[in-house]
Protein backbone atom coordinates (compact mmCIF):
# COMPACT_ATOMS: atom_id res chain seq x y z
CA UNK A 1 0.00 0.00 0.00
CA UNK A 2 1.54 3.36 -1.01
CA UNK A 3 1.38 6.53 1.08
CA UNK A 4 -1.44 8.09 -0.99
CA UNK A 5 -3.63 5.00 -0.59
CA UNK A 6 -2.87 4.87 3.13
CA UNK A 7 -3.75 8.52 3.51
CA UNK A 8 -7.03 8.13 1.65
CA UNK A 9 -7.98 5.13 3.74
CA UNK A 10 -7.34 6.79 7.08
CA UNK A 11 -8.91 10.09 5.97
CA UNK A 12 -12.01 8.12 5.01
CA UNK A 13 -12.00 6.47 8.41
CA UNK A 14 -11.79 9.86 10.09
CA UNK A 15 -14.60 11.26 7.95
CA UNK A 16 -16.88 8.39 8.89
CA UNK A 17 -16.06 8.77 12.57
CA UNK A 18 -16.40 12.44 13.20
CA UNK A 19 -15.43 13.94 16.53
CA UNK A 20 -11.90 12.52 16.81
CA UNK A 21 -9.57 13.40 13.96
CA UNK A 22 -6.90 10.87 13.06
CA UNK A 23 -4.87 11.39 9.89
CA UNK A 24 -1.66 9.85 8.58
CA UNK A 25 -0.33 11.75 5.57
CA UNK A 26 2.96 12.45 3.75
CA UNK A 27 5.03 15.31 5.13
CA UNK A 28 6.38 17.46 2.25
CA UNK A 29 9.87 18.06 3.65
CA UNK A 30 12.92 16.01 4.44
CA UNK A 31 13.40 15.46 8.21
CA UNK A 32 16.50 14.53 10.18
CA UNK A 33 16.76 13.25 13.78
CA UNK A 34 19.92 13.71 15.80
CA UNK A 35 20.71 11.89 19.05
CA UNK A 36 23.94 11.86 21.08
CA UNK A 37 25.66 13.74 18.28
CA UNK A 38 24.68 11.17 15.66
CA UNK A 39 22.15 11.31 12.83
CA UNK A 40 19.83 8.42 13.68
CA UNK A 41 17.17 9.14 11.04
CA UNK A 42 17.17 11.03 7.75
CA UNK A 43 14.23 10.71 5.38
CA UNK A 44 12.34 12.44 2.59
CA UNK A 45 9.46 9.96 3.01
CA UNK A 46 8.25 11.02 6.44
CA UNK A 47 4.58 10.59 7.38
CA UNK A 48 2.86 12.93 9.82
CA UNK A 49 0.22 11.57 12.17
CA UNK A 50 -2.26 14.06 13.59
CA UNK A 51 -4.77 13.28 16.33
CA UNK A 52 -7.32 15.48 18.01
CA UNK A 53 -5.80 17.57 20.81
CA UNK A 54 -2.38 15.96 20.39
CA UNK A 55 0.77 17.37 18.83
CA UNK A 56 1.64 15.95 15.39
CA UNK A 57 4.02 12.98 15.39
CA UNK A 58 6.51 12.31 12.58
CA UNK A 59 6.92 8.70 11.48
CA UNK A 60 10.01 7.53 9.60
CA UNK A 61 10.34 4.49 7.33
CA UNK A 62 12.49 1.89 9.06
CA UNK A 63 14.85 1.87 6.07
CA UNK A 64 15.77 5.50 6.82
CA UNK A 65 16.48 4.92 10.54
CA UNK A 66 19.69 3.64 12.16
CA UNK A 67 17.96 0.56 13.57
CA UNK A 68 21.40 -0.99 14.07
CA UNK A 69 21.76 1.39 17.04
CA UNK A 70 18.42 0.35 18.53
CA UNK A 71 17.72 -2.57 20.87
CA UNK A 72 14.19 -3.88 21.62
CA UNK A 73 13.03 -3.02 25.15
CA UNK A 74 10.38 -4.68 27.31
CA UNK A 75 8.17 -1.61 27.42
CA UNK A 76 4.89 -1.73 25.47
CA UNK A 77 2.37 1.11 25.22
CA UNK A 78 -1.17 0.85 23.92
CA UNK A 79 -3.41 2.92 21.69
CA UNK A 80 -7.00 1.64 21.35
CA UNK A 81 -7.16 2.33 17.62
CA UNK A 82 -3.55 1.79 16.57
CA UNK A 83 -2.70 -1.18 18.78
CA UNK A 84 0.36 -2.02 20.87
CA UNK A 85 3.58 -0.09 20.34
CA UNK A 86 6.93 -1.82 20.78
CA UNK A 87 9.77 0.35 22.04
CA UNK A 88 13.49 0.48 21.32
CA UNK A 89 16.45 1.72 23.35
CA UNK A 90 19.28 3.65 21.69
CA UNK A 91 22.71 2.14 22.42
CA UNK A 92 26.01 3.56 21.15
CA UNK A 93 29.36 3.02 22.83
CA UNK A 94 28.61 3.61 26.52
CA UNK A 95 25.62 5.83 25.78
CA UNK A 96 22.08 4.48 26.19
CA UNK A 97 18.68 6.20 26.03
CA UNK A 98 15.83 3.97 27.08
CA UNK A 99 12.73 3.78 24.89
CA UNK A 100 13.91 6.36 22.39
CA UNK A 101 11.46 5.34 19.68
CA UNK A 102 8.37 3.23 19.17
CA UNK A 103 6.80 1.23 16.35
CA UNK A 104 3.42 -0.38 15.74
CA UNK A 105 4.72 -3.66 14.36
CA UNK A 106 1.34 -5.38 14.30
CA UNK A 107 -1.19 -2.52 14.21
CA UNK A 108 -4.94 -2.90 14.25
CA UNK A 109 -6.59 -3.13 10.84
CA UNK A 110 -7.86 0.43 10.81
CA UNK A 111 -4.29 1.73 11.29
CA UNK A 112 -2.50 -0.82 9.12
CA UNK A 113 -0.79 1.96 7.14
CA UNK A 114 1.40 2.82 10.13
CA UNK A 115 3.21 -0.52 9.99
CA UNK A 116 6.93 -0.38 9.12
CA UNK A 117 7.26 3.19 10.43
CA UNK A 118 8.90 4.37 13.64
CA UNK A 119 8.58 7.57 15.67
CA UNK A 120 10.86 9.29 18.19
CA UNK A 121 10.10 10.88 21.55
CA UNK A 122 11.05 14.55 20.95
CA UNK A 123 12.25 15.08 24.52
CA UNK A 124 14.72 12.18 24.28
CA UNK A 125 16.59 13.23 21.14
CA UNK A 126 18.84 16.22 20.47
CA UNK A 127 16.64 17.55 17.69
CA UNK A 128 14.08 16.69 15.05
CA UNK A 129 15.07 18.99 12.16
CA UNK A 130 13.15 19.96 9.08
CA UNK A 131 15.86 20.22 6.42
CA UNK A 132 13.82 22.90 4.60
CA UNK A 133 13.67 25.16 7.63
CA UNK A 134 10.16 24.41 8.87
CA UNK A 135 9.65 23.49 12.51
CA UNK A 136 9.27 19.73 12.76
CA UNK A 137 9.93 18.91 16.39
CA UNK A 138 6.43 17.65 17.07
CA UNK A 139 5.76 20.33 19.67
CA UNK A 140 3.16 22.28 17.76
CA UNK A 141 0.06 23.12 19.71
CA UNK A 142 -2.41 20.30 19.73
CA UNK A 143 -5.75 20.75 18.08
CA UNK A 144 -8.55 21.88 20.34
CA UNK A 145 -11.30 20.64 18.09
CA UNK A 146 -13.97 18.11 19.05
CA UNK A 147 -13.98 18.43 22.84
CA UNK A 148 -14.16 15.14 24.68
CA UNK A 149 -17.69 14.82 26.15
CA UNK A 150 -16.34 12.81 29.09
CA UNK A 151 -13.99 15.54 30.33
CA UNK A 152 -16.51 17.78 32.20
CA UNK A 153 -17.71 14.82 34.27
CA UNK A 154 -14.19 13.47 34.82
CA UNK A 155 -12.79 16.81 36.02
CA UNK A 156 -15.76 18.17 37.95
CA UNK A 157 -17.91 15.31 39.25
CA UNK A 158 -15.78 12.18 39.34
CA UNK A 159 -13.26 13.41 41.98
CA UNK A 160 -16.14 13.93 44.43
CA UNK A 161 -17.32 10.32 44.27
CA UNK A 162 -16.61 8.53 47.53
CA UNK A 163 -16.05 4.96 46.37
CA UNK A 164 -14.64 3.05 43.39
CA UNK A 165 -18.08 1.50 42.91
CA UNK A 166 -19.59 4.98 42.48
CA UNK A 167 -16.81 5.98 40.08
CA UNK A 168 -17.33 2.86 37.97
CA UNK A 169 -21.09 3.39 37.82
CA UNK A 170 -20.62 7.06 36.95
CA UNK A 171 -18.15 6.19 34.19
CA UNK A 172 -20.56 3.70 32.62
CA UNK A 173 -23.43 6.18 32.83
CA UNK A 174 -21.48 9.01 31.21
CA UNK A 175 -20.08 6.77 28.49
CA UNK A 176 -23.64 5.99 27.45
CA UNK A 177 -24.70 9.63 27.78
CA UNK A 178 -21.85 10.46 25.41
CA UNK A 179 -23.25 8.00 22.88
CA UNK A 180 -20.68 5.26 23.54
CA UNK A 181 -22.85 2.13 23.61
CA UNK A 182 -21.01 0.18 26.29
CA UNK A 183 -22.96 -2.90 27.37
CA UNK A 184 -20.47 -4.10 29.93
CA UNK A 185 -17.61 -2.32 31.70
CA UNK A 186 -15.07 -3.61 34.18
CA UNK A 187 -12.27 -1.99 36.13
CA UNK A 188 -9.80 -4.45 37.61
CA UNK A 189 -7.49 -3.17 40.34
CA UNK A 190 -4.69 -5.33 41.66
CA UNK A 191 -4.40 -5.14 45.43
CA UNK A 192 -1.81 -5.60 48.16
CA UNK A 193 -3.59 -7.99 50.50
CA UNK A 194 -2.66 -11.25 52.27
CA UNK A 195 -5.57 -13.13 50.68
CA UNK A 196 -6.89 -11.01 47.79
CA UNK A 197 -4.97 -10.44 44.53
CA UNK A 198 -7.40 -8.04 42.91
CA UNK A 199 -10.80 -6.40 42.91
CA UNK A 200 -13.11 -6.30 39.88
CA UNK A 201 -15.70 -3.53 39.68
CA UNK A 202 -18.09 -4.74 36.99
CA UNK A 203 -21.04 -2.86 35.50
CA UNK A 204 -23.53 -4.25 33.00
CA UNK A 205 -26.37 -2.64 31.08
CA UNK A 206 -28.62 -5.54 32.05
CA UNK A 207 -28.57 -4.80 35.78
CA UNK A 208 -27.45 -1.19 35.67
CA UNK A 209 -25.54 -1.88 38.87
CA UNK A 210 -21.88 -2.24 39.81
CA UNK A 211 -20.95 -5.60 41.26
CA UNK A 212 -17.72 -6.11 43.18
CA UNK A 213 -15.74 -9.33 42.90
CA UNK A 214 -12.60 -10.09 44.85
CA UNK A 215 -10.16 -12.65 43.48
CA UNK A 216 -8.34 -14.63 46.14
CA UNK A 217 -4.83 -15.99 45.76
CA UNK A 218 -6.31 -19.42 45.15
CA UNK A 219 -7.50 -18.11 41.77
CA UNK A 220 -3.91 -17.69 40.53
CA UNK A 221 -3.76 -21.36 39.54
CA UNK A 222 -7.14 -21.54 37.81
CA UNK A 223 -7.68 -21.62 34.05
CA UNK A 224 -9.99 -18.64 34.36
CA UNK A 225 -7.00 -16.56 35.50
CA UNK A 226 -4.25 -18.04 33.32
CA UNK A 227 -6.49 -17.72 30.22
CA UNK A 228 -7.61 -14.18 31.00
CA UNK A 229 -6.84 -11.31 28.59
CA UNK A 230 -5.93 -9.23 31.63
CA UNK A 231 -2.89 -11.31 32.54
CA UNK A 232 -0.77 -10.15 29.56
CA UNK A 233 -1.89 -6.57 30.24
CA UNK A 234 -0.64 -6.81 33.82
CA UNK A 235 2.65 -8.17 32.48
CA UNK A 236 3.12 -5.15 30.19
CA UNK A 237 1.95 -6.55 26.85
CA UNK A 238 -0.18 -3.50 26.05
CA UNK A 239 -3.91 -3.58 25.32
CA UNK A 240 -6.17 -6.08 23.61
CA UNK A 241 -9.02 -5.62 21.16
CA UNK A 242 -11.15 -8.35 19.64
CA UNK A 243 -13.89 -7.71 17.11
CA UNK A 244 -16.55 -10.37 17.62
CA UNK A 245 -19.01 -9.53 14.83
CA UNK A 246 -16.69 -10.52 11.98
CA UNK A 247 -16.27 -13.86 10.23
CA UNK A 248 -14.10 -16.26 12.23
CA UNK A 249 -13.41 -13.93 15.18
CA UNK A 250 -10.29 -14.63 17.24
CA UNK A 251 -11.43 -16.28 20.48
CA UNK A 252 -8.06 -16.75 22.14
CA UNK A 253 -9.27 -15.95 25.66
CA UNK A 254 -11.94 -17.77 27.61
CA UNK A 255 -14.18 -14.77 28.21
CA UNK A 256 -14.47 -13.97 24.50
CA UNK A 257 -16.56 -17.04 23.73
CA UNK A 258 -18.88 -16.13 26.58
CA UNK A 259 -19.24 -12.57 25.30
CA UNK A 260 -19.82 -13.74 21.72
CA UNK A 261 -22.60 -16.05 22.84
CA UNK A 262 -24.15 -13.12 24.73
CA UNK A 263 -24.25 -11.05 21.50
CA UNK A 264 -21.19 -8.84 21.98
CA UNK A 265 -19.64 -7.29 18.88
CA UNK A 266 -16.44 -5.74 20.26
CA UNK A 267 -14.21 -6.18 23.32
CA UNK A 268 -11.44 -3.80 24.35
CA UNK A 269 -9.07 -4.10 27.32
CA UNK A 270 -6.80 -1.13 28.05
CA UNK A 271 -3.96 -0.88 30.55
CA UNK A 272 -4.45 1.75 33.24
CA UNK A 273 -1.20 2.74 34.96
CA UNK A 274 -0.80 3.98 38.51
CA UNK A 275 1.95 6.39 39.51
CA UNK A 276 4.17 3.54 40.75
CA UNK A 277 4.11 1.96 37.29
CA UNK A 278 1.87 -0.94 38.26
CA UNK A 279 -0.67 -1.78 35.55
CA UNK A 280 -4.38 -2.29 36.10
CA UNK A 281 -7.11 -2.64 33.49
CA UNK A 282 -10.27 -1.13 32.05
CA UNK A 283 -12.40 -3.32 29.77
CA UNK A 284 -15.26 -2.24 27.52
CA UNK A 285 -17.76 -4.39 25.66
CA UNK A 286 -20.46 -3.38 23.21
CA UNK A 287 -23.16 -5.28 21.35
CA UNK A 288 -23.62 -2.62 18.64
CA UNK A 289 -22.90 -3.95 15.17
CA UNK A 290 -19.63 -2.52 13.93
CA UNK A 291 -18.20 -2.26 17.44
CA UNK A 292 -16.64 0.86 18.89
CA UNK A 293 -15.54 3.73 16.67
CA UNK A 294 -12.16 5.42 16.64
CA UNK A 295 -13.74 8.53 18.12
CA UNK A 296 -15.28 6.60 21.01
CA UNK A 297 -12.11 4.76 21.88
CA UNK A 298 -10.14 7.99 21.51
CA UNK A 299 -12.35 9.68 24.09
CA UNK A 300 -11.84 6.82 26.55
CA UNK A 301 -8.12 6.65 25.88
CA UNK A 302 -7.74 10.36 26.59
CA UNK A 303 -9.15 10.11 30.10
CA UNK A 304 -7.29 6.96 31.20
CA UNK A 305 -4.47 8.89 32.88
CA UNK A 306 -6.77 10.95 35.11
CA UNK A 307 -9.11 8.01 35.65
CA UNK A 308 -6.15 5.94 36.81
CA UNK A 309 -5.22 8.55 39.41
CA UNK A 310 -8.75 8.51 40.81
CA UNK A 311 -8.76 4.73 41.15
CA UNK A 312 -5.25 4.90 42.59
CA UNK A 313 -6.53 7.14 45.38
CA UNK A 314 -9.15 4.57 46.32
CA UNK A 315 -6.63 1.75 46.04
CA UNK A 316 -4.09 3.52 48.23
CA UNK A 317 -6.68 4.06 50.96
CA UNK A 318 -7.80 0.45 50.68
CA UNK A 319 -4.17 -0.68 50.91
CA UNK A 320 -3.59 1.53 53.94
CA UNK A 321 -6.69 0.12 55.63
CA UNK A 322 -5.66 -3.45 54.80
CA UNK A 323 -2.15 -3.00 56.12
CA UNK A 324 -3.34 -1.26 59.28
CA UNK A 325 -5.97 -3.93 59.93
CA UNK A 326 -3.45 -6.70 59.24
CA UNK A 327 -0.68 -5.30 61.43
CA UNK A 328 -2.63 -3.33 64.06
CA UNK A 329 -6.06 -4.96 64.06
CA UNK A 330 -9.31 -3.68 62.59
CA UNK A 331 -10.31 -1.16 65.22
CA UNK A 332 -6.84 0.10 66.02
CA UNK A 333 -6.31 0.57 62.29
CA UNK A 334 -9.53 2.56 62.01
CA UNK A 335 -8.48 4.80 64.86
CA UNK A 336 -5.11 5.52 63.28
CA UNK A 337 -6.84 6.39 59.98
CA UNK A 338 -9.19 8.67 61.91
CA UNK A 339 -6.19 10.72 62.98
CA UNK A 340 -5.03 9.27 66.30
CA UNK A 341 -1.42 9.15 65.19
CA UNK A 342 0.40 11.35 67.70
CA UNK A 343 2.43 9.78 70.47
CA UNK A 344 0.30 9.85 73.61
CA UNK A 345 -3.04 9.85 71.77
CA UNK A 346 -5.40 7.44 73.49
CA UNK A 347 -8.12 6.98 76.10
CA UNK A 348 -8.82 4.95 79.18
CA UNK A 349 -11.19 2.04 78.61
CA UNK A 350 -12.55 -0.82 80.67
CA UNK A 351 -11.89 -4.17 79.04
CA UNK A 352 -11.48 -7.88 79.44
CA UNK A 353 -7.78 -8.54 78.93
CA UNK A 354 -6.71 -11.80 77.28
CA UNK A 355 -3.14 -13.04 77.47
CA UNK A 356 -2.01 -16.37 76.08
CA UNK A 357 1.35 -18.06 75.63
CA UNK A 358 2.70 -21.18 73.94
CA UNK A 359 4.43 -23.46 76.45
CA UNK A 360 7.75 -25.19 75.77
CA UNK A 361 8.47 -22.94 72.79
CA UNK A 362 12.25 -23.07 73.28
CA UNK A 363 12.59 -26.89 73.09
CA UNK A 364 10.04 -26.88 70.25
CA UNK A 365 12.12 -24.39 68.29
CA UNK A 366 15.27 -26.44 68.90
CA UNK A 367 13.62 -29.66 67.74
CA UNK A 368 12.50 -28.46 64.31
CA UNK A 369 13.49 -26.22 61.43
CA UNK A 370 12.70 -22.51 61.61
CA UNK A 371 10.11 -22.92 58.86
CA UNK A 372 8.38 -25.74 60.75
CA UNK A 373 8.47 -23.79 64.00
CA UNK A 374 7.00 -20.74 62.25
CA UNK A 375 4.21 -22.96 60.92
CA UNK A 376 3.67 -24.32 64.42
CA UNK A 377 3.37 -20.79 65.85
CA UNK A 378 0.88 -19.82 63.15
CA UNK A 379 -1.22 -22.90 63.94
CA UNK A 380 -1.22 -21.91 67.60
CA UNK A 381 -2.24 -18.32 66.85
CA UNK A 382 -4.94 -19.51 64.42
CA UNK A 383 -6.49 -21.35 67.36
CA UNK A 384 -6.06 -18.66 69.98
CA UNK A 385 -6.16 -15.31 68.18
CA UNK A 386 -8.59 -16.67 65.60
CA UNK A 387 -11.09 -17.44 68.35
CA UNK A 388 -10.67 -13.92 69.78
CA UNK A 389 -11.36 -12.29 66.41
CA UNK A 390 -14.36 -14.52 65.74
CA UNK A 391 -15.91 -13.31 69.00
CA UNK A 392 -15.34 -9.63 68.25
CA UNK A 393 -12.20 -9.16 70.32
CA UNK A 394 -9.16 -7.18 69.27
CA UNK A 395 -5.75 -8.79 68.98
CA UNK A 396 -3.30 -6.03 69.81
CA UNK A 397 0.11 -7.65 69.87
CA UNK A 398 1.97 -10.85 69.09
CA UNK A 399 4.91 -10.99 71.50
CA UNK A 400 7.06 -13.85 70.27
CA UNK A 401 4.97 -16.90 71.16
CA UNK A 402 2.43 -14.88 73.18
CA UNK A 403 -0.59 -12.77 72.24
CA UNK A 404 -2.34 -9.84 73.95
CA UNK A 405 -5.99 -9.10 73.16
CA UNK A 406 -8.90 -7.17 74.63
CA UNK A 407 -12.68 -7.23 74.62
CA UNK A 408 -13.48 -3.53 75.24
CA UNK A 409 -16.44 -2.28 77.23
CA UNK A 410 -18.60 0.54 75.88
CA UNK A 411 -18.68 3.90 77.62
CA UNK A 412 -20.55 7.13 77.02
CA UNK A 413 -17.26 8.91 76.34
CA UNK A 414 -15.92 6.36 73.88
CA UNK A 415 -15.73 7.45 70.24
CA UNK A 416 -15.66 3.85 69.07
CA UNK A 417 -18.65 2.33 70.89
CA UNK A 418 -19.70 0.37 67.83
CA UNK A 419 -16.79 -2.02 68.45
CA UNK A 420 -17.47 -2.28 72.22
CA UNK A 421 -20.07 -4.06 74.29
CA UNK A 422 -21.49 -4.09 77.81
CA UNK A 423 -19.36 -5.42 80.70
CA UNK A 424 -21.43 -8.62 80.71
CA UNK A 425 -21.17 -8.89 76.93
CA UNK A 426 -17.40 -8.43 76.96
CA UNK A 427 -16.97 -11.15 79.60
CA UNK A 428 -19.27 -13.59 77.81
CA UNK A 429 -17.49 -13.04 74.52
CA UNK A 430 -14.16 -13.65 76.20
CA UNK A 431 -15.41 -16.88 77.78
CA UNK A 432 -16.85 -18.04 74.45
CA UNK A 433 -13.52 -17.27 72.75
CA UNK A 434 -11.60 -19.17 75.44
CA UNK A 435 -13.84 -22.22 75.02
CA UNK A 436 -13.48 -22.07 71.25
CA UNK A 437 -9.70 -21.64 71.47
CA UNK A 438 -9.39 -24.70 73.69
CA UNK A 439 -11.57 -26.71 71.33
CA UNK A 440 -9.40 -25.70 68.36
CA UNK A 441 -6.21 -26.56 70.24
CA UNK A 442 -7.65 -30.00 71.07
CA UNK A 443 -8.40 -30.61 67.38
CA UNK A 444 -4.95 -29.37 66.37
CA UNK A 445 -3.29 -31.69 68.91
CA UNK A 446 -5.31 -34.62 67.61
CA UNK A 447 -3.95 -33.95 64.12
CA UNK A 448 -0.45 -33.56 65.48
CA UNK A 449 -0.71 -36.85 67.38
CA UNK A 450 -1.87 -38.63 64.23
CA UNK A 451 1.31 -37.48 62.48
CA UNK A 452 3.57 -38.34 65.41
CA UNK A 453 4.05 -34.78 66.66
CA UNK A 454 3.98 -33.64 70.28
CA UNK A 455 0.91 -31.87 71.61
CA UNK A 456 1.04 -28.09 71.98
CA UNK A 457 0.72 -26.84 75.57
CA UNK A 458 -0.41 -23.35 76.39
CA UNK A 459 -1.37 -20.88 79.07
CA UNK A 460 -4.36 -18.54 78.91
CA UNK A 461 -5.57 -15.90 81.35
CA UNK A 462 -8.61 -13.62 81.46
CA UNK A 463 -8.67 -10.49 83.59
CA UNK A 464 -10.79 -7.32 83.73
CA UNK A 465 -9.71 -3.80 84.45
CA UNK A 466 -9.04 -0.35 83.09
CA UNK A 467 -6.27 0.17 80.52
CA UNK A 468 -5.05 3.03 78.39
CA UNK A 469 -5.62 2.32 74.72
CA UNK A 470 -3.40 4.40 72.46
CA UNK A 471 -0.01 5.20 70.92
CA UNK A 472 3.29 4.53 72.62
CA UNK A 473 6.86 4.46 71.32
CA UNK A 474 9.33 6.90 69.83
CA UNK A 475 8.50 9.97 67.80
CA UNK A 476 9.00 8.05 64.55
CA UNK A 477 8.09 4.45 65.53
CA UNK A 478 4.78 3.98 67.32
CA UNK A 479 2.62 1.08 68.37
CA UNK A 480 -1.09 1.17 69.06
CA UNK A 481 -1.66 -1.01 72.12
CA UNK A 482 -2.89 -1.07 75.74
CA UNK A 483 -0.84 -0.21 78.76
CA UNK A 484 -1.58 -0.18 82.45
CA UNK A 485 -1.42 -2.36 85.53
CA UNK A 486 -4.40 -4.44 84.40
CA UNK A 487 -2.50 -5.57 81.28
CA UNK A 488 0.49 -6.49 83.44
CA UNK A 489 -1.72 -8.42 85.88
CA UNK A 490 -3.20 -10.46 83.03
CA UNK A 491 0.31 -11.54 82.01
CA UNK A 492 1.17 -12.41 85.61
CA UNK A 493 -1.97 -14.52 85.99
CA UNK A 494 -1.11 -16.39 82.79
CA UNK A 495 2.37 -17.15 84.16
CA UNK A 496 0.71 -19.10 86.99
CA UNK A 497 -0.68 -21.61 84.47
CA UNK A 498 2.63 -23.47 84.51
CA UNK A 499 2.92 -23.41 88.31
CA UNK A 500 -0.68 -24.51 88.92
CA UNK A 501 -0.69 -27.03 86.01
CA UNK A 502 -3.79 -25.43 84.50
CA UNK A 503 -4.13 -24.42 80.83
CA UNK A 504 -6.50 -21.51 81.51
CA UNK A 505 -6.98 -19.23 84.53
CA UNK A 506 -9.29 -16.43 85.60
CA UNK A 507 -8.32 -13.52 87.81
CA UNK A 508 -10.24 -12.71 90.96
CA UNK A 509 -11.56 -9.55 89.31
CA UNK A 510 -13.02 -11.60 86.45
CA UNK A 511 -14.35 -14.60 88.42
CA UNK A 512 -16.13 -12.47 91.05
CA UNK A 513 -18.83 -11.78 88.45
CA UNK A 514 -19.62 -15.53 88.45
CA UNK A 515 -19.84 -16.54 92.13
CA UNK A 516 -19.61 -20.31 92.58
CA UNK A 517 -19.27 -21.05 88.87
CA UNK A 518 -15.50 -21.63 88.51
CA UNK A 519 -13.00 -23.71 90.50
CA UNK A 520 -10.97 -21.75 93.04
CA UNK A 521 -7.27 -22.58 93.20
CA UNK A 522 -6.64 -20.55 96.34
CA UNK A 523 -4.83 -17.29 96.90
CA UNK A 524 -1.57 -16.57 95.12
CA UNK A 525 0.86 -13.73 94.80
CA UNK A 526 1.56 -12.25 91.38
CA UNK A 527 5.13 -11.33 90.54
CA UNK A 528 5.73 -7.62 91.02
CA UNK A 529 2.21 -7.00 92.40
CA UNK A 530 1.59 -6.36 96.08
CA UNK A 531 -0.60 -8.76 98.06
CA UNK A 532 -2.34 -11.95 97.07
CA UNK A 533 -5.51 -12.64 95.09
CA UNK A 534 -7.70 -15.64 94.52
CA UNK A 535 -7.10 -17.44 91.23
CA UNK A 536 -9.67 -19.60 89.45
CA UNK A 537 -9.34 -22.38 86.91
CA UNK A 538 -11.37 -21.97 83.74
CA UNK A 539 -13.34 -25.08 84.69
CA UNK A 540 -16.96 -25.18 85.75
CA UNK A 541 -17.16 -25.95 89.51
CA UNK A 542 -19.89 -28.50 88.88
CA UNK A 543 -17.61 -30.52 86.56
CA UNK A 544 -14.88 -31.32 89.13
CA UNK A 545 -13.85 -34.96 88.90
Amino acid sequence: MNAQTATARIHAEAALRSGYRFTFEPYPHRVRVRCAGLTVADSAAVMRLSETRLAPVYYFPRADVRMDLMRPSDYVSHCPFKGNASHYTFVHDSHAIENLLWSYEDPLDEARAIKDYVAFYPDRVDAIEDCDGTQADGEQAASAESANPLLPWLLQEAPRLATPEALTGGLASHLRLAGIPVSRLAVVIRTLHPQVIGTNYRWSAVSGEVEVFQATRARLNTEEYTNSPLLPIFEGAGGIRRRLDIPDPVLDYGILKELLEAGASDYVAMPMAFSDGQLHALTLTTDRRGGFTTTELGHVYEILGVLGRLYEGYAMRRTAITLLETYLGQHAGERVLDGQIARGDGEDVEAVIWFCDLRDSTPLAQSMSRADFLSCLNDFFDCMAGAVLDQGGQVLRFIGDAALAIFPVASAESAWMQCCTSPEGARERALAAAAEAQRRIAELNARRAASGQAALRYGLALHVGEVTYGNIGTATRLEFTVIGSAANEAARVESLCKTLHEPALLSQAFARHYPGRFVSLGRHSLRGIEGEQEIFALREAGNIT
